[in-house]
């Protein structure tokens, strides 16, 4: 038997874990189409985080935002963003 709980969605997740996933799925198609019209790696990555980052600071500030980008070295050289392709 199921339970469903107000602060999970259909798939068992929250509220908040559904929109970062929906969210994801759309900045993928969107990365899909501009890399299908051409446009360079680099230039998305550079144009997504700085809008991103303009986003963040218009919601909780740019003493927030520094802060939390201050902590992004470490997280990137642990290899919390690399993403290992598998072959076969």
């Amino acid at each position: 038997m199921s339970h469903s709980y107000p602060w999970t969605s259909a798939h068992g997740l929250s509220p908040d874990q559904d929109q970062k996933r929906a969210a994801l799925n759309y900045l993928n198609e969107a990365w899909a189409e501009a890399r299908h019209d051409g446009v360079d790696g680099d230039c998305l990555a550079q144009a997504s985080l700085f809008a991103a980052f303009a986003e963040l600071v218009s919601t909780y500030g740019e003493d927030a935002v520094a802060k939390f980008v201050e902590g992004l070295a470490g997280r990137i050289r642990s290899g919390e963003f690399s993403v290992v392709e598998f072959r076969q």
